[in-house]
């Protein structure tokens, strides 16, 4: 791309927390975005798993302007219809009774690990306030959320971190047994690691976990901001899995890119959360939860989680594919929509030559390509993504 006058200024500008590539987005529709210069994209990232239904979807655009029009925010001291219907689709179709909304994944879990110790408080077991999280899980940027994330490069610099968290392998119920203690207040898991490196649990391990917790009395927490919303071919990733958590975490596709995040608990856990407790100001404002709303009514007319699961199998079908047929390629794993190449190489020259190639992908753990398109990805659109990736791999 010739010099743009916003790579500029944002360069000049703009805090330098992120690598950013040098491309500008203008525009976007489905699984295609358009660059500054007028280039189209085929959209394997989706903002991070975040735009299940696509770029500027109509009947979301609909409702948001709508909602912009008639009562854009008024707080939390007063009810809102939207915020409303919203929690009730939400524990309807879900193990949960409340939730509490903020703004973001790292909000939810915020929300998620404060319950879970004002819990065992409010019963009177004060020893009970440390959460085990699993290593190599991503669970948010805040003080909080950072120092229940199992990966040292996401601490490094901010240390010292909050007492209380600590790590077990992933996929390991026995190391998990001989960590919980009286003092275990949680266990804080995701159901498919997706910053982790797309990591799968086996089959049986996730139900050990819940027979753990409901032996020791300790509360599980899945944190399914990037596994939830019908992202693995459910409609939630713990319903894979025979189990329910005690607690979720929601955000990136709960409102398609508007920044939503949501904590869903049982009745009996969720009421240790009284007047005043916890609080968010702009959590489930109304012109969000309308688009929320909108989601989530377009996934339940569309069938997109039925859609997402064939989709899946053709997808994984193809990955397989080219690791039979190049030794450069170790492992395909996944779940859903949610999908990772495990590389004996780096993958980020791969990402760079994709994206010149017109498709963007992720790379997440330095040699693991991810692939989080929309759910509305289209088979074709998978087809271009493969013969670009053969010829990538053919080259290297």
């Amino acid at each position: 791309m010739p010099d743009n006058p916003v790579i500029h200024k944002a360069d000049q500008h703009i805090a330098a927390t992120y690598q950013r590539f040098p491309v500008v987005f203008t525009k976007g529709r489905g699984a295609t975005l358009w660059d500054s210069e007028g280039r189209a994209y085929t959209d394997f990232v989706a903002g991070i798993a975040v735009c299940a239904l696509g770029h500027a979807h109509p009947r979301i655009a609909q409702a948001v302007s709508e909602q912009m029009n008639r009562l854009v925010h008024v707080s939390n001291l007063y009810y809102t219809e939207p915020q409303t219907e919203l929690a009730a689709w939400l524990t309807a179709n879900s193990f949960a009774d409340r939730v509490f909304f903020g703004n973001s994944g790292a909000e939810a879990n915020e929300a998620a690990i404060k319950l879970a110790r004002k819990y065992f408080k409010s019963k009177g077991e004060t020893r009970r306030y440390e959460i085990i999280a699993m290593e190599q899980s991503f669970h948010g940027r805040t003080m909080a959320t950072l120092s229940a994330t199992g990966q040292a490069k996401i601490k490094k610099g901010f240390e010292p971190v909050l007492q209380g968290f600590h790590f077990a392998p992933f996929n390991d119920a026995d190391a998990l047994e001989r960590m919980i203690t009286d003092t275990t207040c949680a266990v804080l898991i995701e159901p498919v690691q997706g910053e982790g490196g797309v990591c799968c649990p086996d089959p049986k391990y996730l139900k050990a976990v819940r027979h753990l917790c409901d032996k020791t009395g300790t509360l599980l927490i899945f944190d399914e901001i990037q596994t939830g919303i019908g992202r693995t071919g459910k409609l939630f990733g713990y319903q894979h899995f025979g189990i329910e958590p005690d607690i979720m975490t929601l955000a990136k596709a709960l409102a398609n890119g508007l920044p939503m995040g949501a904590m869903l608990a049982r009745e009996h856990i969720a009421e240790a959360f009284g007047y005043g407790a916890h609080a968010s100001t702009f959590g489930g404002g109304p012109v969000i939860a309308a688009a929320a709303l909108a989601v989530l009514k377009l996934i339940e007319e569309e069938k997109i989680v039925n859609r997402c699961a064939e989709t899946s199998k053709y997808f994984v079908g193809h990955l397989e594919e080219l690791k039979a047929k190049y030794d450069v390629v170790q492992q395909v794993r996944g779940l859903g929509l949610l999908l990772g190449l495990k590389l004996k190489v780096e993958g980020a020259p791969i990402v760079t030559a994709c994206m010149e190639n017109g498709f963007l992908i992720n790379c997440v753990q330095n040699n693991i390509l991810r692939f989080i398109p929309p759910l509305i990805i289209e088979k074709k659109e998978i087809d271009d993504l493969i013969r670009c990736l053969d010829k990538i791999l053919a080259d290297i």
